[in-house]
């Protein structure tokens, strides 16, 4: 009688509440009420395959389309669309609706024909000699006052990373440029067809005249990948070689003052300063092919010194550093994260 009143009146008021007015234990009730075993749960129906009350009918679907496909239509955006027939008097859907329509039917976003753009080659460039392949980049160098600047221009050899031309100038100018590239192929005596030229995509790299010129010298023009900083590696390592240089000043009293000290700081880069890439030799010994020599009297001095205390050498005789037989900007086979 008590599990009678309770099924009774728990549709109404609860099982819990039903169970306190008889006076009946809960726990009770539900374990005398339990099957065994437990029903089998209902398969979960994803959300996305839920009937969805407020979603539209496939008349009402073919029927948006139909008008977004129209001719009347087709060169417009949806939103446009939308706007149009509202004035009209008809409302078939939201923007967002006519927009996701659209996308389900034609897999694209934009029916409007898009601006393509070509893809970018990686540059792959190797040198085996001097005058070869050149990278020159621009960078700025603080001047007296704030927000003054003056631009400091560089030319230099891949293979060797011996400067072979620069100049400190009040602007960036394209103008500028042609003549600095100019005067230094002429100083180097470089043919036509022999060299590479490499820079990034700043708007005196690829501008016109420099274009023509290098045209003009029969000189290859080479460009870094657009957002891509590492392309351009040899002139940006030359770079921070002369801002992290003790003497490099916070910032120059003049532009006259920026030409003295570069004078005196790749006088010292290319004829003093012993670059690890280059097996510790100077840039003008490699590039005026004198680093042989110089090679040759470390590897007497070394072979003196194993004369003397073999003991001291365990392993092997000591060898002086190698030279380089190819410099490469992103050399093929090396891995994308290591390239340099």
């Amino acid at each position: 009688m008590t599990d009678t009143a309770i099924s009774e009146l728990a549709p109404v008021i609860g099982v819990r509440v039903a169970c306190d007015a008889v006076g009946a234990a809960q726990a009770g009730y539900y374990r005398r009420h339990r099957q065994s075993p437990a029903p089998a749960r209902p398969v979960p129906v994803a959300h996305r395959d839920r009937a969805q009350p407020r979603a539209l009918t496939d008349v009402e679907r073919q029927e948006i389309l139909g008008e977004l496909h129209s001719e009347r239509f087709a060169d417009l955006s949806p939103t446009e669309v939308w706007a149009i027939l509202l004035d009209e008097g008809r409302y078939l859907g939201s923007t967002s609706t006519f927009y996701r329509l659209l996308r389900e039917a034609s897999g694209t976003r934009e029916r409007r024909r898009q601006a393509t753009h070509p893809v970018s080659v990686k540059p792959e460039l190797v040198a085996t000699a001097p005058n070869a392949v050149w990278s020159w980049d621009i960078t700025k160098l603080r001047g007296p006052a704030k927000w003054s600047w003056c631009y400091l221009y560089v030319i230099l050899d891949v293979f060797s990373r011996y400067v072979v031309g620069w100049m400190v100038a009040g602007r960036e100018s394209a103008a500028l440029a042609e003549v600095l590239i100019r005067q230094t192929c002429t100083k180097q005596h470089i043919g036509r067809d022999q060299l590479t030229i490499h820079a990034d995509r700043g708007s005196s790299m690829t501008s016109k005249p420099v274009a023509f010129l290098l045209a003009d010298l029969g000189v290859t023009q080479s460009h870094s990948r657009p957002h891509v900083s590492d392309d351009n590696p040899f002139s940006e390592a030359q770079f921070k070689t002369l801002k992290y240089r003790p003497d490099f000043p916070e910032r120059f009293g003049s532009i006259e003052a920026a030409r003295l000290h570069c004078q005196a700081f790749f006088a010292w880069y290319n004829d003093e300063h012993r670059h690890t890439g280059l097996g510790l030799h100077t840039p003008a010994d490699v590039h005026y092919g004198t680093a042989e020599t110089v090679r040759d009297k470390r590897a007497d001095v070394l072979d003196a010194a194993y004369t003397a205390h073999p003991e001291r050498f365990v392993r092997k005789p000591p060898q002086p550093p190698k030279l380089p037989a190819t410099v490469w900007i992103n050399r093929p086979d090396q891995p994308e994260e290591e390239a340099q």
